[in-house]
């Protein structure tokens, strides 16, 4: 039991610490544009409790300050937007290529063909479009942490 529990823990550890290293690629590469879309119910849910869910709003709020960051909330009141298929991540490559990547409750791909990946920036700028904008996200995220 308990070598399970420490070989869950050190699991946990070495996942947050990979998060977190990297999150500092948004501070190492200014001039790199970053664009997040973020679930209202995901911060709305309180996970970890009141504690976390402040840091988490701060941290949104601090990252959002930076010019070559843009972070939008999906509003809770959202009767139906492309994003619904779960995570996706894109990314433009050093020669401009872009390349798609999606995450599943039991698989995840990395999308490479250019028809694919269009379809995967033409949803992501849909799911941008109904999306709140970046100033609203952060009276949004003011307001929450107001009330945190």
């Amino acid at each position: 039991d308990s070598f399970h529990d420490r070989g869950a823990t050190f699991e946990l550890d070495r996942a947050v610490a990979a998060r977190l290293d990297r999150q500092q690629i948004i501070v190492q590469r200014p001039n790199t544009a970053f664009s997040f879309i973020i679930e209202q119910a995901v911060l709305e849910r309180h996970l970890g409790g009141s504690q976390v869910t402040k840091a988490v709003v701060d941290h949104l709020l601090a990252v959002s300050r930076l010019r070559n960051v843009e972070i939008q909330v999906m509003p809770l009141r959202q009767e139906d937007h492309c994003g619904v298929d779960g995570h996706m991540y894109l990314a433009e490559t050093p020669d401009h290529r872009w390349l798609g990547y999606t995450e599943g409750q039991r698989s995840s791909n990395l999308i490479s063909t250019p028809k694919d990946v269009s379809v995967l920036l033409q949803r992501y700028g849909k799911l941008r479009s109904q999306a709140h904008d970046c100033r609203a996200t952060v009276s949004l995220l003011e307001q929450m942490r107001g009330a945190l």
